[in-house]
């Protein structure tokens, strides 16, 4: 069963809220944007909050605005403990003890692939192909997700590397060896959650031949807003075919 209710996100856009469940598994909350006039384009944007926050966490609502402004839709779901199906104090402090389960990863592209179904039910959508934005536990639940799927046009990932202790370390490794669409993957040089030299073996592990990877001085959080709009021109360039720079002179031959 699927409920859906209006609502609003962060910054005031329209979105319509939704809530999945029975069928035996646990129920996936999320939201859509939806353009006012669709555009040609066959692509659904999905994005992957991190831990600390919810489905509206920034930038998401920023760049679903710029999305749908391009007519294309874009979806967001809460993480497994986090937003309108918080457990506990939420966050953080309820998401670690939950990655560590076993099933966590393919629980999590469960609720993704029961999400992206459902939204492409809904008439004003007509979507057949995905990008994707997902930073650290977007990052954690996108990599497993886009493995998945063979409908993944680019991807932009970051602030994440497995560690060898990691309970999920094999299953990271396996799952990038199996994503080849074009990839932005963006690290922070202090990031105090997750090491340079995992963060590049993970880069390094993704099949994709179409990759490149921005790295900024700064802790965790501080992604620099410039990183955030290149991701959107990256995305779109993929979404809309239309090669970045073009037209721009070579700086040397």
């Amino acid at each position: 069963m699927i409920i859906w209710n209006d609502a609003v996100d962060r910054i005031g856009l329209a979105t319509r809220e939704f809530r999945i469940s029975g069928d035996g598994s646990r129920d996936v909350t999320g939201a859509v944007w939806l353009p006012e006039e669709a555009s040609d384009n066959n692509t659904l944007v999905c994005f992957g909050h991190g831990a600390s926050d919810d489905r509206y966490q920034p930038p998401m609502c920023e760049l679903a605005g710029r999305f749908i402004a391009e007519g294309i839709p874009c979806l967001s779901i809460d993480g497994p403990v986090h937003g309108l199906r918080q457990v506990g104090p939420g966050g953080r402090d309820a998401f670690w003890p939950e990655y560590r389960r076993d099933d966590c990863l393919t629980d999590m592209t469960n609720d993704w692939t029961r999400s992206i179904d459902a939204v492409r039910e809904l008439d004003e959508v007509n979507t057949t192909a995905i990008a994707y934005f997902g930073l650290s536990m977007g990052a954690i639940f996108g990599i497993p997700l886009i493995a998945s799927r063979t409908d993944v046009t680019a991807a932009t990932l970051g602030l994440f590397g497995p560690a060898e202790r990691d309970p999920h370390h094999a299953e990271y490794l396996a799952d990038a060896a199996k994503i080849n669409c074009p990839l932005l993957f963006l690290m922070q040089l202090e990031d105090e959650l997750f090491t340079r030299e995992d963060s590049l073996a993970l880069f390094d592990a993704f099949a994709s031949n179409n990759k490149r990877i921005h790295a900024n001085p700064g802790l965790h959080p501080e992604v620099p807003n410039r990183e955030i709009l290149f991701a959107y021109d990256f995305l779109m360039s993929h979404i809309t075919g239309t090669p970045m720079g073009k037209g721009a002179k070579p700086i040397a031959e």
